[in-house]
């Protein structure tokens, strides 16, 4: 329940990031939050590795690498993202973005040789139904936004795949932190071709609580998977989609259309059935693996 809790927690911080810099976006440009927010999150980040003795640089040439993709599909996940963010609810590019352990778990299968079976398979394909749904292809309500959130939902894809070729010994805060200064240096590269914008003191609110929220939502969600079983927490990451309707709401003044709320539905379904059977799987594995051998003490 502990690590339930953590999860839950970590899905609102995100997800508050996510109003914080959608309302900053009508007062300053895009890449000018980013370009703060990366400073102020790599900060942060810094510190936090320095004082939990993670800051390590002595990695392999394969993990350095590794990392860089990461990196470089975290910048284009958070550029793509925020685009959509800007210009559509916050809750459907949310319910959009629920289709990840769909995604992840199709490109663990074509790229990593991992098996899954034609349940799993079955529930990604009802799940990307789901996701037509919400985008609505062909209709007055799709827009070039909706093919950013997916665009984003691809970046975040290959970010986790790559993730799960990182050496176990690297510590999580440096891959963290590399995407921090990634991103940071992408969206400056974007920020010197833009205006400029003053920030006064609601805005710079905003922004001080994307950071903040930002590094909170990593911190929980590193400490809900320590904490609980991981079939058990998962699940909660959908939490998020909550949290985004009721934002949305109550910070925005807009709701979801009646097919968008039957996607999302069926988004979120089809991903906790796919993350349990996962989970079911493993355990069945666990279960079945020979017990070690005995080992001989002289």
């Amino acid at each position: 329940m502990r690590g339930a809790l953590l999860m839950t927690g970590a899905m609102a911080a995100f997800t508050f990031n996510d109003a914080c810099m959608k309302a900053l976006g009508v007062h300053i440009p895009l890449f000018q939050a980013l370009v703060l927010r990366g400073l102020g999150t790599t900060i942060l980040l810094l510190i936090l590795a320095r004082r939990m003795g993670q800051l390590r640089f002595d990695l392999s040439r394969e993990d350095w690498t590794l990392i860089a993709i990461r990196t470089a599909a975290e910048a284009g996940a958070a550029w793509l993202f925020l685009t959509a963010l800007n210009n559509m609810s916050i809750a459907s590019v949310s319910a959009i973005l629920q289709s990840l352990p769909l995604t992840v778990t199709l490109a663990s299968a074509m790229f990593l040789g991992e098996v899954v079976g034609w349940r799993r398979l079955l529930a990604i394909m009802i799940g990307f139904g789901g996701v037509l749904l919400i985008v609505k292809p062909g209709t007055d309500a799709f827009t070039i936004h909706s093919l950013y959130a997916l665009g984003s939902v691809i970046c975040v894809t290959i970010r986790d795949v790559v993730v799960r070729k990182i050496s176990k010994s690297v510590p999580s805060l440096v891959v963290s932190l590399a995407a921090a200064i990634g991103v940071t240096l992408f969206s400056a590269a974007g920020a010197a071709f833009v205006q400029w914008q003053p920030m006064g003191l609601l805005p710079s609110l905003q922004l001080i609580g994307a950071t903040l929220f930002v590094v909170a939502g990593y911190i929980l969600s590193v400490s809900s998977m320590r904490v609980g079983e991981i079939g058990f927490v998962a699940p909660f990451r959908y939490t998020s989609l909550l949290v985004a309707l009721i934002l949305g709401v109550v910070v925005f003044g807009s709701f979801p259309d009646l097919l968008t709320l039957i996607g999302a539905a069926i988004v979120v379904a089809t991903g906790v059935f796919t993350l349990l059977r996962e989970w079911q799987l493993r355990q069945a594995g666990r279960r079945s693996a020979p017990p070690p051998r005995p080992v001989a003490r002289l």
